[in-house]
């Protein structure tokens, strides 16, 4: 692979460990966080800052109203169902239904129908245990159906080790879900329906003349918190998935199993502080952007662009940007004709001497053959060339 040593750029690892990114700075331990399963992700890029017992599956509560939510979203912007369409509330889904005893309600009835905006609402906000299941019988026909119609969101999300019974997350056997599937979800509404997701911020819903107020309470005490929700039950302990957006860099905490809604809430604001203080997502590479240009044979052209089509961004310890190095190894030889996306190499940048970002270099451009004497031509110019490279 013929090597070309790029200026330093800035850099990101994807994939990189808070212990990997610890080696390039110095960074406190994390906090201690009084709770049985945490992590704090960025969302950006899906580096792990800090994780606790992240793939052990745990009752959810309400933060299966999260799944709920992203189905719904999911099957409204696939035009299967509308915002404007109308539910007609079953005694199932009434909010006297004895199962809801004591839970959180939108207070729905029967005989009076709401629309899937308003459910929508009674869901992200009010965590309204009877919304859910309105939803869940208006687009599946039945909890069971809708339950399998999660697992599917879910198994396509890959969140592999989380399985879900119900829509709304009252106790049910064999309904759990880990702190990583969680972030992973609330990624996929944040990335996939950003519309649906705004809903998260809104602090109060009125329905059937009663206004009902967020239950994240970081919403008022933080302007950088926009999302995402609570749960609690006595089986589950008090949870929160919470996500925050400063200076460009977003992040996703979770925490669950906490004892008391003020744990949960100071738990996550020090996940999220620690995040923002010490760590910073750096943009890497804007689409299109051109890292070389190479010689190329026997093409209508002596040379093509080459770089990353995509965006690219990386999550560094701050400070650490200008210390990135950039290296770009490229095929020996480029002959035409190129395909634009062909792959032709690999950008590897690497922090202190590890690698902590890498992905296929290839062409940026079309590049036909030349005639047929050009490229005898340049047949000619190869093999004085590798006389010359012996």
């Amino acid at each position: 692979m013929k090597r070309l040593l790029i200026s330093t750029l800035f850099v990101l690892s994807a994939a990189a460990t808070q212990s990997a990114l610890a080696q390039s700075a110095i960074i406190p331990a994390p906090p201690q966080v009084a709770a049985e399963a945490y992590l704090l992700v960025d969302a950006h890029t899906g580096t792990v800052l800090v994780e606790h017992n992240a793939d052990v599956p745990r009752p959810p509560a309400s933060l299966v109203k999260m799944m709920t939510a992203y189905v719904l979203a999911g099957e409204v912007e696939s035009g299967r169902v509308s915002a404007d369409d109308m539910v007609t509330v079953s005694r199932n889904a009434w909010s006297q239904n004895p199962v809801f005893a004591g839970s959180s309600l939108m207070w729905i009835e029967p005989g009076k129908d709401v629309s899937i905006r308003d459910l929508e609402h009674g869901i992200i906000i009010s965590s309204g245990n009877d919304a859910t299941v309105a939803v869940a019988e208006h687009l599946a026909g039945s909890e069971a159906a809708f339950a399998e119609m999660m697992n599917s969101y879910a198994q396509s999300l890959g969140m592999s080790n989380s399985h879900f019974v119900n829509s709304h997350g009252l106790p049910a056997e064999g309904q759990v879900v880990t702190a990583r599937d969680l972030a992973t979800l609330g990624a996929a509404m944040i990335n996939n329906f950003p519309e649906h997701y705004a809903l998260y911020k809104k602090r109060e819903f009125t329905y059937n003349d009663i206004r009902q107020y967020n239950r994240n309470s970081l919403l008022g005490e933080d302007s950088s918190v926009d999302g995402i929700k609570t749960g609690y039950t006595s089986e589950s302990g008090y949870g929160l998935v919470a996500s925050a957006e400063r200076e460009g860099m977003r992040l996703i905490s979770v925490v669950m199993g906490t004892r008391s809604p003020t744990v949960r809430k100071n738990e996550t604001r020090g996940l999220l502080n620690y995040g923002f203080r010490f760590f910073e997502t750096a943009d890497l590479f804007e689409p299109e952007q051109v890292l070389a240009e190479p010689r190329l044979w026997k093409g209508v052209r002596d040379s093509v662009a080459v770089g990353v089509l995509e965006p690219a961004k990386v999550t560094l310890p701050r400070g650490q940007r200008e210390q990135l190095q950039t290296d770009v190894e490229l095929q020996p030889t480029l002959i035409a004709p190129l395909s634009r996306g062909d792959e032709l190499g690999t950008v590897r940048l690497s922090l202190e001497g590890e690698t902590v970002f890498e992905a296929p270099i290839v062409a940026l451009e079309s590049v036909e053959q030349s005639g047929f004497f050009a490229r005898i031509w340049d047949s000619i110019k190869m093999w004085i060339s590798k006389l010359f490279s012996v």
